[in-house]
């Protein structure tokens, strides 16, 4: 049964998918494009097996889905205004203090 998710849930997907850099190549890919995964992992220089985990966590999320095409798939975003979504998100800019840091950058890894 299809479920519509939450505000808060469609974003923690979307931030799930978009938290590797792999993925975030798919779907800058898939934004130019739809794809079969053959295309797609030779385009990326990465193995057919990694770019089907990806591609699942993708189709999980939500954010693309499969198109049969004769005896292949193809692979494009789920809705045309994600790749709006991709691009707006790329060119945003982040205000950053560059004299500050988080308390606990050493401890997690961040800033």
């Amino acid at each position: 049964m299809l479920t519509v998710a939450s505000d808060i849930e469609v974003l923690a997907r979307f931030g799930r998918a978009l938290a590797d850099p792999i993925r975030c190549r798919i779907l800058f890919s898939l934004r130019e494009e739809p794809a079969h995964p053959a295309d797609l992992a030779e385009a990326l220089g990465i193995s057919r097996t990694r770019l089907s985990n990806h591609l699942a966590c993708l189709r999980d999320c939500g954010l693309v889905v499969t198109v049969p095409v004769g005896r292949r798939t193809r692979y494009e975003l789920a809705d045309e205004r994600l790749g709006h979504a991709l691009d707006d998100l790329r060119t945003a800019v982040v205000a950053v203090e560059t004299d500050r840091t988080c308390p606990d950058a050493d401890e997690k890894g961040c800033c």
